[in-house]
């Protein structure tokens, strides 16, 4: 009975086989001395093989070349008898080892401190990774199942991740699911609750984090409700959202089960419009970019640029959808909108580069936004921009063309349908255009070819004028502080240009000086609205840093005129127009 035993037990564990199988590829990340921003990796790679190439990707969150293999300090190979083995340097981010038949454990020591969403940091107050800056990773072991360790952390801290837990470590079913799956380890505050389609995990880094916990908590709750009863779909069980409070600038970033997101402090205690849209944004990305895919970003080629034409949708368009979240969970109403419609309208006017560069070629040239002088309105526009007021239009056009029956939404889910639930990826824009032909029964050529792929004024009031809107224009006196700055996710606003001869570049200013303070505030995402908000001939005082030297500078502004754009109702709006803007606002199921 007990040899019968042992065979059904054999038999069963084999049947189970993945569930049951032991990783491959093992790390160790070790904490080792948080005060210096010091972390000691060991990857341990399986028998088999006698030579592996290893590599440590070029970029990961951003799309930007960031070379993360320049914070190592040093590397080095040995066999599990603990005898050093070949390694050797390919390039500046790729390294061989040979002589690991018998297997191979790689140890290096790396720098870590570069804080926010799409980095990764250690420190005496906490650690947080986006495990592909830290992690090599060997070629012939990428697929393979994947162990990792958190080692030498202090008694205090806890861990928190969207990683299987397995007895003290975490276990990830290949090097890329390990990868997209931040962890965030210190002495955060937390929550979770109960909702469509799981466990929802709330976890905050901050001074007052029960107060904030306290005030999101609620706003997330409809924001999540919303968007899972928008998507229909329920593609998780659990879901992980990560904050960090910062002094001026943030970002967010999504991941397949989670995303972490860092805002200034008072982003999450006064005014909440700027959280719950970065919220928002990130949450649907679960659907929209880490499912609903571009075939041009797979497979993620670790050592290079990934080129699509498609960040227009995957990022601009998922702005739109998570606008119509908040109005459906009460967050936006429906003025607000409309102004930030209109605020996005006049930015992407202002740019002269929209006669130019189109929302393809601007989701193309994504890997440009790390250089300043990229992000000058007459160098480029944003695919965040345009892609957002593309979705929108598209929406009304899909609406028009179908008598309501065909919305983004409906487009949004057929893709889903289409693409992620089968694993499949689509072909960039002309998947989009066919989802939106499919549902509205309509020919959407024109519409992508002047508007997506080419550089043709969009005529706003062509597609409002469904809904009772129209585009007005006026010209606005602004004041002119004397340069060009770009403010690029969770960096500060650099200077670009400054205006020969003006108030600024007599007081001192330079191009490439970081702003980070306007007026004794800290110069953050809304950097420009500090501008606006002061009169012609205000005092500006900017404290800025240059070549690591901080200073102080303070002018007069000047004066400028700038045409602004502003969605009002149409003169004799009848009430068919008023209905087609509430089901197109707040239900987009409301004729179905």
């Amino acid at each position: 009975m007990r040899r019968r035993f042992g065979w059904i037990l054999l038999l069963h564990l084999l049947l189970c086989g993945f569930s049951f199988a032991q990783p491959a590829v093992r790390y160790t990340v070790s904490l080792e001395n948080p005060d210096r921003h010091l972390v000691r990796i060991t990857l341990e790679l399986p028998p088999g093989r006698d030579t592996h190439e290893l590599q440590l990707p070029v970029w990961n969150a951003l799309y930007q070349v960031r070379d993360f293999s320049q914070y190592i300090n040093w590397i080095r190979a040995e066999d599990p008898s603990g005898k050093a083995i070949p390694l050797t340097e390919l390039n500046k981010s790729r390294w061989k080892i040979e002589g690991s038949q018998t297997g191979a454990r790689v140890e290096y020591e790396i720098f870590a401190d570069n804080p926010g969403p799409y980095g990764a940091q250690v420190n005496s107050h906490h650690a947080f990774f986006n495990l592909a800056e830290v992690l090599l990773y060997a070629d012939d072991e990428r697929s393979e199942r994947v162990q990792v360790q958190f080692s030498k952390v202090p008694t205090q801290w806890k861990v928190a991740t969207t990683l299987e837990p397995a007895a003290g470590t975490y276990l990830a079913k290949d090097y890329d699911q390990l990868v997209d799956s931040p962890i965030e380890i210190g002495t955060f505050t937390e929550a979770d609750f109960n909702g469509d389609c799981g466990i929802y995990r709330v976890t905050v880094d901050a001074n007052d984090a029960a107060a904030i916990l306290n005030k999101i908590i609620p706003p997330i709750q409809r924001m999540v409700g919303a968007a899972t009863k928008w998507m229909n779909d329920c593609p998780f069980q659990n879901y992980l959202f990560i904050y960090h409070t910062s002094d001026s600038s943030g970002g967010g970033m999504e991941h397949a089960y989670g995303t972490a997101i860092t805002l200034p402090a008072k982003n999450f205690t006064d005014n909440l419009d700027a959280f719950t849209g970065i919220t928002a944004h990130e949450f649907l990305h679960l659907w929209n970019v880490k499912r609903i895919r571009p075939q041009s970003l797979e497979p993620v080629d670790y050592t290079k640029e990934n080129y699509t034409t498609a960040l227009w949708f995957s990022e601009g368009v998922d702005t739109t959808a998570a606008d119509y979240i908040r109005l459906r969970a009460g967050l936006l109403d429906e003025r607000q909108y409309l102004d930030r419609i209109s605020h996005e309208i006049t930015e992407l006017q202002n740019r002269p580069a929209h006669l130019r560069q189109s929302a393809e070629q601007s989701s193309l040239d994504a890997w440009l936004e790390k250089y300043s002088y990229y992000g000058l309105p007459e160098r480029s526009i944003s695919y965040y921009n345009k892609g957002d007021l593309l979705g929108v239009m598209l929406e009304l056009a899909m609406r028009s063309a179908s008598n309501d029956q065909a919305s983004l939404r409906d487009l949004f889910r057929w893709m889903n349908d289409h693409y992620a639930k089968g694993g499949k990826f689509f072909a960039d824009s002309a998947a989009i255009e066919e989802a939106a032909e499919s549902l509205s029964h309509a020919d959407f050529r024109d519409f992508f070819q002047k508007y997506v792929s080419g550089v043709e004024e969009v005529p706003w009031d062509n597609f409002l004028a469904s809904v009772g809107l129209h585009v007005l224009k006026a010209e606005v006196t602004l004041p002119d502080p004397g340069f060009e700055a770009v403010q690029k996710f969770d960096q500060p606003p650099t200077v670009v240009q400054v205006v020969p001869g003006s108030e600024a570049e007599r007081a001192g200013l330079q191009p490439q000086d970081e702003i980070l303070q306007i007026n004794d505030k800290p110069a953050g995402r809304n950097f420009q609205a500090e501008f606006r908000r002061l009169a012609p001939g205000a005092e500006l005082r900017l404290r800025i840093r240059r070549d690591g030297a901080e200073r102080q500078l303070h002018w007069k502004l000047g004066s400028r005129n700038e045409t602004v754009f502003q969605l009002q109702d149409f003169p004799g709006i009848t009430a068919q127009q008023r209905a087609r803007r509430a089901a197109w606002l707040f239900d987009q199921a409301a004729n179905k």
